[in-house]
């Protein structure tokens, strides 16, 4: 090449750059761009945070962040058994009335103080501290006392027995010296906590992000990942366009993306998918003080009138079974003897005709000249939500009643209508817990201003057994009893069990050391480690 002819440099200079142009071309083709951070985990949410002390954490955002930041006394492992966590040791007696907990000696908090019993005496008098909106406290309503034996063992004494004493000391433990005296509900430690967890919390931007970095004094040893990133983005196409951009690593990805978005080769060779149950289901729900709701028929036939195959094919692509009632297929608790109300139009309009309703000329249903007629909300980025809703809204047009379907911000829906009871319907999911005491959700003593039973749901008999299956410590009598809490409550119908889903995590594959099990992938977060190899480049169709 002769540089120095003006004319020739030009030339050639163009034929090399349009050269650099065609290679830059296929190699952003052949090789994705690496992490911008590749000690970091970044995961994308559709919700944000409210309050981060445990106790206050209600929502599923906030219990995400509050998990990494705190410790209970004790924790599940992978083969869902109880082991220590803030307890070095633990047992409680036959008659499940006295638990003993044996403390770890040299844990600090992220402020560097030391942990010690009197951090869990405050964290119990917190909890049972009625000006404390906590919806925890029904499990610790039967301790009679909580005694500090010495620095670093805590004795619990029930009043009765207690079956799930032990798993409830798993709730996040807070710092007396930091919090006594101060009103939790509204502290600024909600945005700032400091725990004992295996990471530190370090910034929250509302309505972008809430990061947290590693602890470098975690008494189980510094976690690999050295910052986790908790994204906020209240739209899962938007998160899948930030997986493929490697702005993300991990989110929980929809049956369509599952199914047909991440077969290919980019995806393949970048990122690790999983398939599971869920620990959840998913429902449609009455407000019970609203009078179209009360009558234990109109409930029925709303049921009857959902189909719930058309849902689980045509929104989850499969991935999924119909609900039948509280408890999972994999949970001891489950009653395999409830049927599901199958989808019957015709037997739909006889339950209401019996409770009052008739089709006016127009084809509407009307009960002294009111139509039957609601909003149903749902929050904003669940798209199988919201096009269950529609699948809803039509099946219960086709029997005369007029749906109105309402999407709305996370946080907003929570706090501004379900806690004030300010709905008629809506569609949300819970997660379980691994013992079936499900006294918080369905006792008729939990309903007050956020707490679980915001359905105003009422049933002397379930009472009853909720309080029962508390008391007994056998597990063959426990299961009896939460069998025909199943079957009393499907029977009921205050929810419309919609669908038990599948879990669809993906995650970028320079995480190693996932091991699912029955309760997910990330009960061992902390332990997750990076690889520094990345995949070798190869062609993207």
């Amino acid at each position: 090449m002769n540089f120095r002819n003006p004319k020739t440099f030009q030339s050639n200079f163009a034929r090399i750059s349009l050269f650099v142009l065609i290679f830059a071309s296929i190699w952003g083709c052949t090789q994705p761009k690496a992490p911008k951070n590749p000690t970091a985990l970044a995961e994308a949410s559709i919700g944000e945070p409210k309050r981060l002390i445990p106790m206050l954490a209600t929502d599923s955002a906030s219990v995400d962040i509050a998990s990494l930041v705190f410790n209970g006394l004790v924790k599940y492992d992978k083969n869902i058994r109880l082991v220590g966590d803030l307890a070095e040791s633990f047992e409680m007696t036959p008659d499940c009335r006295l638990a003993t907990f044996h403390l770890r000696k040299g844990v600090k908090w992220h402020d560097g103080r030391e942990f010690t019993a009197d951090d869990v005496l405050f964290t119990y008098q917190q909890i049972i501290d009625p000006n404390i909106a906590t919806p925890y406290s029904s499990n610790f309503e039967t301790v009679e006392k909580v005694e500090k034996i010495d620095p670093h063992t805590v004795r619990v004494s029930y009043r009765v027995p207690f079956a799930p004493g032990l798993e409830s000391w798993g709730m996040g433990i807070i710092p007396k010296h930091l919090l006594e005296g101060k009103d939790l509900n509204n502290d600024p430690f909600n945005r700032s906590p400091v725990g004992t967890g295996p990471f530190r919390f370090s910034e929250w931007v509302t309505g972008q992000k809430v990061v947290v970095k590693a602890n470098a004094d975690y008494f189980e040893g510094k976690p690999e990942i050295e910052e986790y990133i908790y994204r906020l983005i209240p739209d899962t196409a938007t998160q899948f366009l930030e997986l493929k951009a490697l702005n993300i690593d991990m989110m929980t990805l929809s049956p369509v993306q599952h199914q047909k978005q991440t077969d290919d080769r980019f995806f393949k060779t970048e990122f690790n998918k999983f398939k599971y149950p869920a620990l959840s289901y998913t429902y449609l729900g009455y407000n019970l003080r609203d009078p179209k709701f009360s009558d234990k028929r109109v409930r029925q036939a709303l049921t009857h009138a959902v189909n719930k195959n058309a849902i689980i094919q045509g929104v989850l692509l499969g991935l999924g079974k119909p609900a039948t009632g509280p408890y999972i297929p994999e949970s001891w608790a489950f009653n395999p003897d409830v049927e599901d109300l199958d989808y019957d139009p015709q037997k739909a309009k006889a339950l209401l005709a019996e409770a009052g309703w008739s089709l006016d000329k127009d084809g509407l249903l009307k009960k002294e000249g009111a139509p039957f007629a609601f909003t149903l909300l749902t929050n904003q980025g669940n798209a199988e939500r919201a096009k269950a809703a529609e699948i809803i809204q039509q099946g219960l047009r086709e029997i005369g009643i007029q749906v109105e379907i309402r999407v709305l911000e996370w946080q907003t829906l929570l706090h501004q209508f379900i806690d004030k009871k300010q709905f008629e319907a809506v569609i949300m999911g819970w997660g379980v817990g691994l013992d079936p005491d499900i006294y918080a959700i369905w006792h008729s003593s939990k309903t007050k201003e956020g707490e679980f039973n915001f359905i105003s749901y009422q049933n002397p008999r379930v009472d009853d057994l909720l309080v029962k299956g508390r008391e007994t410590c056998n597990q063959e009598e426990r299961k009896k009893i939460y069998q025909e809490l199943h079957r009393l409550i499907a029977e009921d119908q205050p929810y419309t069990f919609l669908y038990y889903p599948m879990a669809l995590p993906i995650v970028h594959k320079r995480f190693k050391g996932i091991e699912p099990s029955p309760i997910g992938i990330q009960y061992n977060l902390p332990q997750w480690k990076i690889s520094g190899n990345r995949a070798e480049p190869q062609a993207v169709p």
